[in-house]
C-alpha cells in the first residue's frame, strides 16, 4: 500500500472536471482536425479560458467516433474512471453501450490503486454494459508502480493515447493532449501492450510470476520516422522501445531548443522504493542541453510547487539557458472543483523537428516502474502545431515565471482542509 505521500501523488491524478449538460450523441463523424499521416492531434482545454482552439478535436468527440465505428473489439486501459450525471463522459459511455449492443467485445483494464479515486457509479456503469469484461490489475506486484497509461484500441486498427483519463473532469476544465493513431505498426504495438498487461493480470492476482521480456528492444534510429516508446522496460512487448533509453538520447540530440510541458517535474522518485529517492535521468539530460547552449523551456502545473519538488525546479531555473513557468488555471465560475482546473498535458518538442505526446509526468516512478506510453513523431508539421499549443499557454496570463525567492504555498488540488 502507498504511504501518505504516494497516496496524495495518486490522488493528484484524479483531476478532471464538470462538463455541463451536453448529452449529445454522435450521429455523424466529426471532420478530423490537424493531423499528419497516421496521427491526429487531440486537445481538451479548460472551459472559460482563451485556450480553446478551432483546428483540434476534443477527446470525447474522438472517443465517441472511434466507438461508433467499432465492429469487433474495443480495448481500454485507464488508471481510474470517474463520471458524473450530465457530463460529457456520459455520452462516451452511451457510445460504448451502443457498441456492445452491436455485438462489439469490450475489455477494460483498470489499475488496482486507482479504485480509491474511481467513482462507484462509473464502475457500475461499465460493469452493467452487456458483454463487457473488466479486470483490475495490481501492477505494483509486477513492477512496483501503477498503470498510469491512458489509451484505447479499436478493432486493432485505431488507437488513442493521451493525458486524458476516463474522468468527466478530463473532458472540460483541464488542459489535455492526446493522439488518435492509425499508423498500423504503432497500433499493433499498443495492442500488444494491452494484451501483455491483460494476460498478466490473472497471474498477479493469484501470486504467480510474470516473466520479463527476455531481450529489450534495440533503441535504433531515433531521429527518423514515428514510433512508440513505453515503460517499464522489462515488461514491454517485443519490439517496443524503452522510454528511459530513448528520452535522454532525444534530449541529447537537441541543438537549439527543447520545450517541455508536464503536470509534474522533479528528479525525485515517488514510488515505493525508498532506496532510490533520487531520479536524475531526465534532469541531467536537460542540464547537459542547457550547458551546450540549447534553450530549455519548461512549463508545469501549480500543483508542482510543493516541497521538495519546487526546490529542484528553482535549481533548474537558475541554470543559464533554462526558463521555468508555473501555470495556474483560475477556478470555474460555478465554484471550486476538486482535482481540476489544471494543465495535465505531457508534451515535448525539440528544435521544431520532433514532437512527443505521452501519458507520463517527468519524475521517478513513471518511466522506471509504471506503465506509460509515449509517441515520438519526427515531423516538422506536428512539432509546429505542438509548438503552437505550447506558445499559446506560455504567453497566456496563466503562465508565470517561477519565482526563485518566493515560498510557494502547499498545493491543495483537492481543497482539503489543512492541519
Amino acid at each position: 500500500m502507498p504511504d501518505g505521500r504516494i497516496f496524495r501523488w495518486l490522488r493528484r491524478h484524479l483531476h478532471r472536471v464538470i462538463c455541463g449538460s451536453c448529452l449529445m450523441t454522435l450521429a455523424h463523424p466529426v471532420a478530423a482536425g490537424f493531423s499528419i499521416p497516421g496521427y491526429e492531434l487531440v486537445y481538451n482545454a479548460p472551459a472559460e479560458t482563451p485556450l480553446q482552439v478551432d483546428d483540434l478535436r476534443t477527446g470525447e468527440v474522438v472517443w465517441r467516433e472511434m466507438f461508433a465505428g467499432a465492429r469487433e473489439r474495443i480495448d481500454i486501459t485507464q488508471f481510474y474512471v470517474a463520471g458524473q450525471s450530465g457530463s460529457r463522459l456520459e455520452t462516451v459511455l452511451a457510445a460504448l453501450r451502443e457498441a456492445a449492443a452491436r455485438g462489439v467485445k469490450i475489455r477494460v483494464l483498470l489499475e488496482d490503486k486507482g479504485l480509491c479515486i474511481s467513482t462507484p457509479e462509473t464502475l457500475a456503469a461499465f460493469q452493467a454494459i452487456p458483454g463487457l469484461e473488466m479486470r483490475i490489475i495490481p501492477f505494483g506486484k509486477l513492477a512496483g508502480g501503477i498503470i498510469h497509461a491512458k489509451y484505447l484500441v479499436v478493432d486493432g486498427s485505431t488507437a488513442f493515447v493521451g493525458s486524458q483519463n476516463f474522468d468527466w473532469r478530463a473532458l472540460e476544465h483541464i488542459q489535455e493532449t492526446g493522439l488518435r493513431i492509425t499508423d498500423a505498426s504503432v497500433v499493433q504495438q499498443i495492442a500488444a501492450v494491452f494484451e501483455q498487461d491483460w494476460q498478466a493480470q490473472p497471474r498477479l492476482v493469484t501470486g504467480q510470476p510474470v516473466p520479463m521480456v527476455a531481450q529489450p528492444a534495440p533503441v535504433g534510429d531515433l531521429l527518423h520516422g514515428n514510433y512508440l516508446v513505453a515503460s517499464p522496460r522489462d515488461w514491454n512487448p517485443p519490439g517496443v522501445r524503452d522510454t528511459q533509453a530513448v528520452l535522454p538520447r532525444l534530449l541529447d540530440s537537441a541543438t537549439q531548443r527543447i520545450r517541455v510541458q508536464v503536470m509534474e517535474y522533479a528528479p525525485l522518485s515517488y514510488g515505493p522504493d525508498k532506496s532510490r529517492p533520487f531520479y536524475p535521468l531526465i534532469d541531467n539530460a536537460l542540464r547537459r542541453a542547457a550547458a551546450r547552449g540549447v534553450k530549455v523551456e519548461l512549463m508545469v502545473a501549480d500543483w508542482n510547487t510543493g516541497m521538495p519538488a519546487v526546490a529542484w525546479l528553482k535549481s533548474l531555473a537558475l541554470v543559464p539557458n533554462v526558463q521555468v513557468k508555473i501555470v495556474t488555471i483560475p477556478p470555474a465560475s460555478g465554484g471550486f472543483i476538486p482535482y481540476a482546473r489544471v494543465v495535465h498535458s505531457k508534451i515535448m518538442t525539440i528544435d521544431g523537428r520532433l514532437g512527443w505526446v505521452g501519458t507520463s509526468n517527468w519524475s521517478g516512478g513513471y518511466f522506471d516502474n509504471s506503465r506509460n506510453l509515449e509517441l515520438v513523431m519526427n515531423s516538422e508539421a506536428m512539432a509546429a502545431r505542438l509548438d503552437g499549443l505550447y506558445q499559446q499557454l506560455w504567453d497566456s496570463p496563466f503562465a508565470a515565471p517561477l519565482r526563485i525567492g518566493y515560498d510557494y504555498p502547499r498545493p491543495n488540488p483537492g481543497g482539503e482542509k489543512g492541519p
